[in-house]
């Protein structure tokens, strides 16, 4: 009885020390979604930086970012809880200043009513990531495929300029973001049990990937509910 007791007690213990983390992880990514929207609203009233930002600037500034997520995918491990936690909240800031242009194209209200939208649809698909039974592991690779299709199909439409394929890319990336959301949030709860010692650096890594999920949630949301200016 002392053994079931003491497994028991292992087992609760586990699972209190995974729930901290994943709490760790939404507090990463809630401060990285303030930082952006704070640097977003502040950038889309200042002029002078908006118009720095056209052409090649913003090119420059979206590769930036780009190798900074490569960065940390490749090296969070790696490198210091410091260095980590400092290359996040750099990159959010610097989505914060390519995505300020939403504030330009789209009302405030929508912008707001959007935002609160995707909170709401992040928020259950994660606790059913969370808490489901169903192995989704084997979706990774079709998620994958998902999003390289997206991302060719983008690329594509920006000469083709096809509203039947904007609002088709639109509605199935809010399809493939949604799955990745429960994805990623069964991966890093299993990634944590199987290694409970995890150091402090999985916590961001596993916030970078929630913030991507709901950023490009958002977007695709406010393709599809957004009202122009």
């Amino acid at each position: 009885m002392d053994q079931n007791r003491d497994k028991s007690f292992s087992g609760a213990s586990s699972e209190a020390l995974t729930q901290t983390f994943m709490q760790r992880v939404y507090q990463w990514m809630s401060a990285g979604l303030a930082l952006t929207g704070f640097i977003a609203y502040w950038a889309s009233g200042n002029v002078s930086l908006m118009r720095s930002l056209h052409g090649g600037a913003f090119i420059v500034l979206v590769l930036v970012e780009l190798g900074i997520v490569f960065w940390l995918s490749s090296q969070a491990m790696r490198i210091s809880a410091t260095a980590a936690t400092a290359g996040f909240l750099i990159y959010s800031a610097l989505n914060g200043l390519t995505l300020s242009y939403i504030f330009i194209i789209y009302t405030s209200a929508s912008i707001a009513s959007t935002f609160f939208i995707t909170a709401g649809t992040f928020a259950a698909v994660s606790l059913y990531g969370w808490t489901t039974k169903q192995d989704l592991t084997s979706l990774g690779g079709f998620f994958i495929m998902g999003l390289i299709g997206i991302i060719i199909a983008s690329v594509v439409n920006m000469f083709m300029r096809s509203p039947l394929l904007y609002w088709a890319i639109s509605y199935i990336g809010v399809g493939l973001f949604i799955g990745l959301t429960a994805y990623d949030t069964q991966k890093l709860k299993n990634i944590h049990q199987s290694n409970p010692g995890a150091p402090d650096q999985l916590a961001i890594l596993g916030a970078l990937s929630l913030y991507l999920d709901f950023i490009n949630m958002f977007i695709f949301l406010l393709r599809i509910f957004g009202r122009r200016r």
